[in-house]
């Protein structure tokens, strides 16, 4: 067994499965729909596929070596976080105003509408993370063994990444789905809500306004 390829996995999956605004987007939306959580958790694959491929052409090390594109990238995603969070608590408050007028007001969160509006969020939301330059760059040399051949060895640990992704998210916005019951009652639903409209309006604060993330 590969000794190296073993450790590469098991830190991936725990990187893949930490909570961030990644983690948030798909609970938020699969709240919404199945199909909605699904899209999302695609489009968030689908911008691990960016990272991945800049990281194995070797044009990540252009980012991070250029401080102004790469804090141009970090507003771009941090401004992209913030809209989602704000757009998340406006809708709470227009959802509180309106309650009792309509049966449709007491149905939970409403999500993206359509499928690839939905895969729209998951895709930006993953693409602008400015941290995943730095962390493909410094994770994946890593675990390339002295004497291989880096492309083959980078393209596997890069894949392997991706897999993790696809198998993470989409089974959270399955999990997600299968409690809906619960978690889509008004009460439930608006406190879900509103704990990821905070939390994605503070991770895009942060980014926005932080100092360059190197």
């Amino acid at each position: 067994m590969d000794a190296q390829l073993i450790a590469f996995t098991g830190i991936a999956a725990g990187m893949v499965a930490l909570p961030g605004a990644d983690f948030t987007v798909v609970v938020r939306n699969a709240l919404a729909s199945r199909t909605a959580g699904l899209a999302t958790a695609l489009g968030v694959v689908g911008g691990l596929l960016v990272h991945t491929a800049l990281a194995v052409a070797g044009l990540a090390a252009v980012l991070v070596t250029m401080p102004v594109l790469f804090r141009t990238v970090q507003l771009l995603g941090g401004a992209y976080v913030l809209y989602l969070g704000l757009s998340a608590l406006y809708a709470i408050r227009r959802r509180v105003s309106e309650e009792g007028r309509t049966p449709e007001q007491a149905t939970g969160p409403k999500g993206p509408e359509g499928f690839g509006r939905a895969l729209r969020q998951g895709f930006l939301t993953n693409a602008l993370n400015p941290k995943a330059p730095v962390l493909f760059l410094s994770l994946l040399p890593q675990f390339v063994p002295d004497g291989q051949p880096p492309l083959p060895r980078t393209l596997l640990l890069a894949a392997l990444v991706v897999a993790l992704a696809l198998v993470w998210f989409s089974a959270l916005a399955l999990l997600v789905d299968r409690l809906g019951r619960w978690l889509r009652r008004p009460r439930t639903a608006r406190a879900i809500e509103g704990g990821s409209g905070v939390a994605l309006t503070g991770l895009g604060l942060a980014l926005v306004t932080g100092p360059l993330l190197r």
